[in-house]
């Protein structure tokens, strides 16, 4: 049988899992998918770690330890979630070090209540990154306006860096100059540029969705005609970006001290609207340098039935400004759509991490009057991830 994920690596694309939870770290999954679906990452965000922890067994000693220790609520999701990403962080580090520190990466999220505040941005990222102590780690930070600062300040500090949230093409632009600045910083910090790592994460899905509620709206053929197109012609006039950034002089004199690009990140890619093809949002974004973090579903689906027909991205630009031309002539305003989207996902961000916030202080009440007392099978898996550190 043809091995199509393999045939997507071999095209430039890194895929990466987008999930991570104690259930799949204890049982081996996330293991199994680097060595049998190229899995060459993974990333998490608050809404990740909010179901994990509210469905498995496996925090059960962890979290009668923190209230043991009288540890507050949010010091223990900190402790809960970098154990989780420090062990993914081991796990993934074969595909680390087989890929000179370029893939192998895990991301751990700021808190996205400090969206706004730059410099609690700076101190939070600097606070995870000794906590979590692994050298394959991505900090995660999103693309507000507070977050450009602590983008190219976290970098200087030589800690490497996830952008999220990225839905503009401005906005990406001004993310790949934060990143330019940063590595510049941390070269005359004195910081190994070959040790520093950065993606882009630039959201898809979540266009269409928006996009396609406003054409709905509008209700002509023509609006009708534009569903589903907006999201992959918005990152395809990305990664043209990314290619002028990336060919420029200021950026060969960075990469001739060793640095390695700021890749562009397909994130949100499995398909919200059931009409369309499962694994569009990795078909049509195919190109060199590339990552795309699916759920797990997404990456059995690709591995079933996806087709790699090459470089899906490069030949579309023209095209791609057409979708935004036709988008614009039936009353949809691009400019907008960024706008509500950046909002409405440091607000989903901040929203799950309250959940997550909530979930973790119930706990802790109830291991602290001794109903959620460690059972056989947690204490085991704790033994079992003892490599990665501890809490």
């Amino acid at each position: 049988m043809t091995d199509k994920l393999n045939e997507l690596t071999a095209a430039g694309v890194a895929v990466w899992l987008d999930d991570l939870s104690r259930v799949r770290l204890s049982s081996g999954g996330l293991d199994q998918l680097r060595r049998e679906k190229h899995v060459a990452g993974v990333t998490t965000n608050p809404t990740i770690f909010a179901k994990a922890l509210s469905d498995a067994d496996e925090y059960n000693w962890q979290l009668h330890d923190l209230a043991t220790r009288g540890v507050e609520v949010e010091e223990s999701v900190r402790m809960l979630t970098t154990y989780d990403v420090r062990w993914a962080c081991d796990v993934m580090r074969p595909s680390y070090d087989g890929s000179d520190g370029v893939d192998g990466r895990v991301s751990i999220e700021v808190d996205p209540r400090l969206a706004h505040e730059s410099d609690r941005t700076v101190a939070e990222a600097k606070a995870l990154w000794w906590l979590v102590d692994r050298p394959n780690l991505y900090i995660k930070i999103p693309a507000t306006e507070a977050g450009l600062p602590a983008i190219t300040a976290t970098l200087a500090e030589g800690i490497s860096v996830n952008v999220t949230l990225i839905f503009g093409l401005d906005r990406y632009s001004a993310v790949m100059e934060a990143f330019l600045a940063g590595l510049e910083q941390a070269k005359a910090n004195g910081h190994d540029l070959s040790k520093i790592g950065s993606v882009a994460s630039f959201f898809v899905s979540r266009v269409d969705s928006e996009v396609d509620k406003r054409l709905e709206k509008v209700g002509s053929d023509q609006a009708k005609a534009l569903k589903g197109k907006a999201a992959i012609a918005n990152a395809q006039l990305a990664y043209e970006r990314y290619t002028k950034v990336f060919s420029s002089d200021r950026w060969k004199a960075l990469a001739a001290a060793g640095a390695h690009p700021q890749r562009p990140l397909w994130a949100s890619t499995s398909t919200k609207n059931p009409d369309y093809r499962d694994v569009i949002y990795v078909e049509e974004l195919i190109a060199p340098g590339t990552v795309n973090t699916m759920p797990e579903a997404v990456i059995h689906a690709y591995a079933d039935h996806g087709e790699t027909r090459g470089d899906t991205i490069t030949g579309a630009y023209d095209a791609a400004r057409k979708v935004f031309a036709d988008l614009e002539s039936v009353g949809v305003d691009m400019d907008d759509v960024i706008v509500t989207l950046e909002r409405e996902g440091v607000e989903k961000f901040e929203a799950s991490w309250q959940e997550l916030l909530d979930g973790v202080r119930k706990s802790l009440e109830a291991a602290a009057k001794g109903k959620g007392a460690p059972n056989k099978a947690a204490k085991g898996n704790a033994k079992a991830a003892e490599k990665a550190g501890g809490a």
